[in-house]
């Protein structure tokens, strides 16, 4: 019998450590997985450490979960290296989302025929600090009329960032006073104006890893703790196709696997408004009920890219996707389904299915008990004790206890009726 090959992933990380430490301690459970074609794997992790790297050293890794790079440039430039050098696959890709940050994530979602808001890019309030700006400005930089834009966009509207940045910037444009006010202080970020969605029925934030996408009701105007509600059906059943495909759209499209979208959805129609996010939010006191799934998505994906031995891709391919986006016998809907069999095929989802039945069929249940054990009791109680001030300890373990725990009666019962 072959020996049974040792996978390692590497995380790299900030300042979480709630869902690492779940991920480890689910990985460490997983025990030895046994392959369609009989060959046993385990899987190991390790937290990934910033230091002087040589361009030729050969990474140990196979693949990491990347949630540092998008603004510590040093190891994003190591991630890179490896993918490059060392077929190192990565969750996410640096090349991707260096180079499709917001700006192009929206112009390219809407080549391909998504309903975005209207949005404009406008200049930096403050110049660049560059001494070749006054003489480019002068010469080539036009006056434009601030109000004129906002006018034809409509009240209220949305200044942020064109790179995004975690909500730093945003800010919702009521009135000519507030506009003016955020592009002063916008100083040399370079910002865009955008269309709001007004009277929106419901505002679905989705988590996607790999093919696997979880829809969930948010409600941005409240504190972290409460912006996840748990919602079932909030959405009709062609609303939730539309999200649904829209979200692996775009995660396909840019190769991000480990991605969350946001969309307004008002009488039938889905406006995708926010969509490429290096870091999506996975905190425990953020999903609450859906932090078990989210863990168990990213460790069967995990799984399923290691011992398949997925290849990665660094590189953008749009021309079946614009192939689709100008068929003129596909209408709106149809598009959306042609989009849907390129993600489909881009995450090699039957593939993945027949995986996860085969090599990962006790990953639920084993999921389910730890949650319902006391570690993740401990896990929860450490991560409230460090997120809260200590007056609000018991309030917040109560709350999360208790969503943590129709999280378990719910899975239990789905787990039994699939007999």
């Amino acid at each position: 019998m072959p020996p049974t090959t040792d996978h390692l992933v590497g995380l790299l990380l900030g300042a979480e450590e709630d869902w690492p430490t779940a991920f480890e301690a689910l990985a460490r459970r997983l025990g030895v997985l046994r392959a369609a074609d009989g060959s046993e794997h385990t899987l190991t992790t390790e937290r990934l450490t910033i230091e002087p790297f040589n361009l030729r050293d050969r990474a140990r890794h196979e693949l990491v979960i990347d949630r540092l790079a998008h603004w510590y440039y040093h190891p994003r430039e190591w991630l890179k290296k490896v993918a490059l050098m060392d077929d190192v696959y990565l969750l996410n890709s640096p090349f991707s989302f260096q180079s499709m940050e917001k700006h192009s994530a929206y112009c390219a979602m809407m080549r391909l025929g998504l309903k975005v808001p209207d949005t404009v890019l406008v200049p930096y309030k403050n110049p660049v600090d560059n001494a070749r700006w006054a003489y480019t400005s002068a010469k080539y930089n036009q006056s434009f009329d601030l109000d004129e834009i906002a006018d034809r966009l409509g009240y209220p509207l949305f200044m942020k960032p064109f790179d995004g940045g975690g909500w730093r910037g945003v800010s919702m444009i009521r009135d000519r006073e507030a506009l003016h006010h955020a592009y002063d202080e916008s100083g040399e970020m370079l910002m865009h104006l955008q269309a709001s969605v007004p009277d929106y029925e419901h505002f679905a934030r989705s988590l996607t890893i790999g093919p696997e996408t979880m829809v969930m009701k948010f409600l941005p105007d409240q504190p972290m703790h409460d912006r996840y509600t748990v919602a079932h059906g909030f959405l009709s059943e062609q609303e939730g196709r539309e999200v649904l495909a829209i979200s692996q759209t775009v995660n396909a499209f840019f190769r991000w696997e480990f991605n969350s979208c946001e969309m307004l959805v008002k009488s039938g129609e889905v406006h995708p408004i926010d969509y490429a996010n290096a870091c999506p939010d996975v905190a425990v006191t953020s999903l609450h009920y859906y932090f078990p799934w989210a863990m168990a998505a990213l460790l069967r994906w995990t799984a399923f890219c290691v011992v398949t031995g997925r290849r990665a891709r660094t590189t953008v391919d749009t021309d079946p996707w614009f192939a689709v986006a100008d068929d003129p016998a596909l209408d709106y809907r149809g598009r959306l389904d042609a989009y849907q069999g390129l993600a489909d095929d881009y995450f090699d989802t039957d593939r993945y299915r027949e995986f996860c039945a085969a090599t990962l069929p006790h990953l639920d249940e084993m999921v389910l008990e730890w949650v319902d054990g006391p570690d993740f009791r401990s896990l929860l109680t450490s991560t409230v004790h460090q997120t809260y001030p200590t007056h609000e300890w018991e309030r917040f373990e109560a709350h999360f206890g208790c969503l943590l725990g129709m999280w378990v009666s719910d899975e239990q019962g789905r787990l039994a009726a699939q007999g």
